[in-house]
């Protein structure tokens, strides 16, 4: 019995050793010095900051750097996902190539300059990245119309020796990769953290009774603020039960027109019939009579 007992605690810590195998990790990770910041998963769990990984992307396993543990998931219950996985550590040699990287861009970011001066071509270039085996460089610039850059990619395949892409981008990606601050004096979204632009219409602006002042709905791109998506859905399905403006309420035989909804409080800014102006609580409009306008009669109708 006693020796029975000494082979289940023996196994006992095996089964905790298996277990520990299948434990994933998260991190916030960034593949460039400004870049964004990701989520990516791995195995090991003792990862420090500012420690050079190999992650699994697109064109095999590219280099980038801790940041930080991300944040735990609140439901232990949620599984988690992750944009990237880590594989390992990255190697001496891998670390230099990563630390090189930035300078071989600056410099062909110069070089592309100077060629697309001497090729007289109307594009504003913006950035250059270089993949980490060397097997293509990708050119990204604006311009106002279609330009033809045969003669400049072939001057760049000889100075380079490996593929060469020109990728011609419009203003809201431009200031995705070039950064700043927002009007409210924080790094910009799609700088920070957006992987996608979506559609963004003057419409929105207005559901939220938005000033209809370009220059306090656009941001830094002139565009329209693409923050206009956040509040939009919110704002629209609280003002789907509330009466519109120019709705006349009846409350206690007192009547009342509505001047404005304030959504988020679920209040109504009303007049009543001498012109005074008062707020009505939600329990208050949502028991009041809705006043339905007479039909005007048709000409030739007694």
């Amino acid at each position: 019995m006693a020796e029975e007992q000494k082979q289940q605690d023996n196994a006992q810590p095996q089964t905790d050793e298996k277990k520990d195998t299948n434990l994933r990790y998260f991190y916030r990770i960034r593949f460039r010095t400004q870049g964004q910041e990701f989520t990516a998963s791995s195995h090991v769990e003792d990862l420090k900051k500012n420690e050079v990984v190999m992650v699994r992307g697109e064109a095999g396993l590219e280099p980038a750097c801790i940041i930080c543990l991300a944040p735990a998931c609140r439901d232990s219950e949620v599984e988690r996902k992750a944009s990237y996985e880590i594989q390992r550590r990255a190697a001496h040699e891998e670390c230099n190539r990563y630390v090189n990287i930035p300078l071989e861009e600056e410099t062909a970011f110069v070089i592309c300059k100077d060629l697309i001066l001497r090729h007289a071509l109307r594009m504003h270039l913006i950035r250059v990245e270089r993949f980490f085996n060397g097997s293509k460089m990708v050119f990204y610039f604006t311009a106002d119309k279609r330009v033809d850059f045969r003669a400049l990619v072939k001057d760049l395949v000889l100075e380079y020796r490996t593929r060469v892409e020109m990728r011609q981008i419009g203003v809201r990606h431009e200031t995705k990769m070039i950064g700043g601050l927002g009007t409210c004096g924080r790094e910009l979204c799609c700088s920070g953290y957006m992987k996608k632009f979506n559609s963004v219409s003057i419409k929105m602006a207005k559901e939220q009774d938005l000033p209809l002042n370009p220059a306090k709905i656009s941001g830094v791109c002139n565009r329209l603020l693409c923050c206009l998506t956040y509040e939009y859905e919110t704002y629209k399905r609280e003002r789907k039960g509330m009466p519109r403006p120019g709705k006349k309420l009846m409350i206690d035989g007192c009547g009342y027109r509505v001047r404005r909804q304030n959504p988020l409080q679920s209040t109504l800014q009303v007049v009543n019939e001498e012109g005074e102006m008062s707020v009505l609580q939600a329990e208050q409009w949502r028991n009041a009579e809705i006043v339905r306008p007479e039909k005007k009669s048709k000409k030739g109708d007694k």
